[in-house]
């Protein structure tokens, strides 16, 4: 790998007098100068090459976990400062090992951690946190950055109730500068930081550490642009491991990352010289007639051409400085690299480029499609990943399946996602329908205006994005899709609670957002087969935008073909606003949306045994609302309780507003909402969680106890 503009980077850099910046900068005699980052040595101690983890070394730390003893020394990133490169580069082999070890044991986001090692070392050799301010975008890559600040002795609570965030997190720590969880937000946080710090009058660095997935977010580009316009110190990382879209390779093919940009990193580079001149330049050209700054902003960009062979780059139209690519797993080139943006005394943002590789020094890691991104608990040995046997597929699977077969039927359905084809299912369909499936990397707002172009011309689009990420593509809800009345299809993957991925992922607002819109078909099933069918209906659907929310985890086994579901699962379209009974009773109406369901059966049932008869209506739609049946359930019960996995303003809104525009809330008709909480809740299993929020089934048999005037004898518990 080549790094343009560097001077030598091993050996010390003699920084040239002013007068001579041109004259070394530029090639002579037609050749270019280049600096070679050279590979990274094996660290002499005998288990081969640093940066890599062997089959024996595996072994004989399987049960007992790796030895340690530098990295037992470091609890803080100022242990690290006096290290030589030896130690440096041990300490590296030891954070992949103990990472390794530790993941295997909780799960969680691996094989991006794995790719960072030596830039999250180098990163708190060279800068100091938390005066300096690292912001690293989504975070799932920040577990050896959590390591060095003093929360390793954490590590095995990763993901778990009241244990360790899988992302950044103010409130964990004060080296975590900014929350994460979401993509591409990183540079316009630490654009903020860096306008503060020089109010404030103060000199600390500000680094944003981004992917070349995140980087792909409009938001990425819309701060760089700001940043190039303000002008101030601070320093964007790109991250290029060549995996823009999770997983970059599937189906067993090997497919390219997604989009123009991944083509383009391959060949950027930079020159070290041209900077300092640059910066000699800016203080001149400024006191110079306009026309003449002109002229010497176009000498500047012949000379870049002449210096760096490829011309200006895209980031430096944006107003940064662009270094690199430089190798992300050379961790003395990464050391001096950092140390010489450090101490340049220049005025601007610098883009670094580092190309790294994702699951690095874990051959498992390194081999596997997704480069093991999300796992479960694993064999350390073959990083096989432990599965419960379960009755049922995921909800995923459930929908990608039907949606296969209603494109079996209809050439017209199309697929759009958002780089997540393999959280959305999205990658089964496209096994089926290769040229029929778009990935428009992470872009949620493109994915659903593209969808509502897609509708103008007579297709059928699925747009696919979990619940929490449609709230990027929000105002093209609103206003390319709804207010135009285009049939798009939105399946809203991991809605209500998410478990370990916690508050950042929560799928909690996605009903109230999508049901305050006209036009807007709101659906959520209660098992499999209803999916199956509202899969189905959402694409019958061709007069008017729909969508449907979905649990994350697996089906609850029911028997399909006996609900009518075709083998390959092609379902039935529903009658449109219509709910269903699933058990009769009189003391309490239970109106159950979505999942919730099934905590309603269950309530019912030990209502039952408690004396007290309830019916549950499974509402299927928000909206439009069965009002026939929520009126009649109103009359003939003297309570009525709605319980949904969602936020205040959803379903059982919609329902209130019904009955107090009947005037059935005029009379003696008690009435109880259950949904989240007004709080976020943090990360845990599904179970905990539902427990938290007060939506178990023993919640709802409390309230409906209380309801009818019983005492309730025995605790809530989940």
């Amino acid at each position: 790998m080549k790094v343009t503009g560097l001077a030598s980077l091993r050996e010390p850099v003699s920084r040239p007098q002013p007068s001579s910046l041109l004259a070394s900068g530029l090639p002579r005699g037609g050749a270019r100068k280049r600096a070679y980052v050279r590979p990274c040595a094996s660290s002499g101690n005998g288990n081969g090459a640093w940066d890599k983890i062997s089959i024996d070394e595996l072994e004989d730390w399987k049960n007992v976990g790796p030895p340690t003893p530098l990295l037992d020394t470091v609890n803080f990133p100022v242990h690290i400062k006096n290290f030589n490169t030896s130690q440096l580069t041990q300490l590296c082999k030891e954070l992949r090992a103990d990472l390794i070890h530790t993941v295997a044991k909780t799960g969680g986001h691996l094989g991006s951690s794995l790719g960072v090692v030596e830039l999250s070392v180098a990163l708190h050799y060279v800068f100091n946190t938390p005066e300096d301010k690292i912001v690293w975008d989504v975070g799932h890559q920040a577990y050896i950055h959590k390591i060095l600040t003093g929360r390793r002795d954490k590590m095995s609570t990763i993901r778990q109730s009241g244990g360790l965030s899988g992302f950044t997190k103010r409130a964990e720590s004060p080296h975590d500068a900014f929350g994460a969880g979401h993509s591409s937000t990183s540079i316009s946080a630490a654009l903020g930081m860096a306008v503060g710090r020089d109010r404030k009058g103060r000199r600390n660095s500000c680094i944003a550490v981004i992917g070349d997935g995140a980087i792909t977010g409009g938001m990425a580009y819309e701060a760089m642009n700001h940043a190039g316009f303000l002008d101030k110190n601070m320093i964007v990382i790109l991250n290029d491991n060549q995996q823009v879209s999770l997983p970059t390779q599937y189906n067993g093919k090997n497919q390219e990352p997604v989009g123009a940009l991944s083509s383009t990193l391959a060949r950027l580079q930079a020159n070290k010289q041209l900077r300092e001149l640059r910066e000699i330049a800016k203080g001149v050209t400024k006191q110079l007639p306009g026309s003449i700054q002109n002229t010497t902003a176009k000498i500047d960009e012949y000379a870049r051409g002449m210096i760096s062979g490829t011309g200006s780059t895209l980031f430096e139209e944006l107003g940064f400085y662009y270094i690199g690519p430089v190798d992300g797993h050379n961790l003395q080139d990464l050391i001096d690299v950092l140390s010489e943006i450090r101490s340049t005394e220049t005025v601007g943002p610098v883009l670094l480029h580092v190309v790294s590789e994702k699951g690095r020094g874990y051959l498992p890691a390194e081999t596997a499609s997704d480069k093991m991104h999300g796992v479960t608990k694993y064999d350390t040995l073959t990083g096989k990943q432990s599965k419960p046997s379960t009755k049922a597929m995921s909800y995923t699977n459930y929908f990608a399946d039907s949606l296969t077969a209603e494109a079996k039927r209809d050439s017209r359905v199309v697929g759009v996602h958002a780089a997540m084809g393999g959280g959305t299912g999205m990658n089964r369909f496209e096994n089926a329908f290769p040229d029929r499936v778009y990935d428009v990397g992470i872009a949620e707002q493109h994915a659903v205006t593209f969808a509502a172009g897609l509708a103008c011309e007579g297709l059928i689009p699925v747009c696919a994005i979990y619940s929490t990420f449609l709230q990027r593509g929000y105002d093209q809800v609103v206003h390319d899709v709804s207010l135009q009345n285009l049939p798009v299809r939105f399946a809203m993957d991991r809605a209500g609670l998410v478990g370990a991925d916690g508050a950042t992922h929560c799928g909690a607002f996605d009903v109230t957002y999508m049901a305050s819109l006209p036009n807007m078909v709101v659906m959520a099933p209660s098992n499999e087969a209803e999916l199956i069918n509202m899969v189905a209906t959402s694409v019958a659907i061709d007069d008017r935008p729909s969508c449907f929310r979905f649990p994350r985890g697996n089906g609850i086994g029911i028997d399909l073909a006996a609900e009518g579901i075709t083998e390959d699962l092609k379902g039935t379209p529903l009658e449109i606003g219509k709910g269903i009974i699933r058990k009769e009773g009189k003391d309490v109406a239970i109106v159950g949306y979505g999942s919730s369901v099934l905590e309603c059966m269950k309530a019912a049932s030990m209502l039952e045994e408690a004396g007290v008869s309830a019916t549950v209506m499974d509402a299927r739609f928000c909206k439009p609302l069965d009002g026939d049946m929520i009126r009649k359930l109103a009359k003939e019960h003297p309570a009525m309780i709605t319980v949904e996995e969602g936020s205040i303003g959803g379903f059982g809104a919609h329902v209130m507003q019904f009955l107090a525009l009947e005037g059935l809330l005029d009379g003696n008709m008690k009435f109880r909402p259950m949904t989240l909480p007004d709080r976020y809740i943090e990360h845990g299993s599904q179970q905990d969680q539902l427990s938290e929020a007060g939506l178990t089934a023993p919640h709802i048999y409390a309230t409906a106890m209380s309801l009818a005037g019983k005492k309730v004898d025995t605790p809530i518990m989940s």
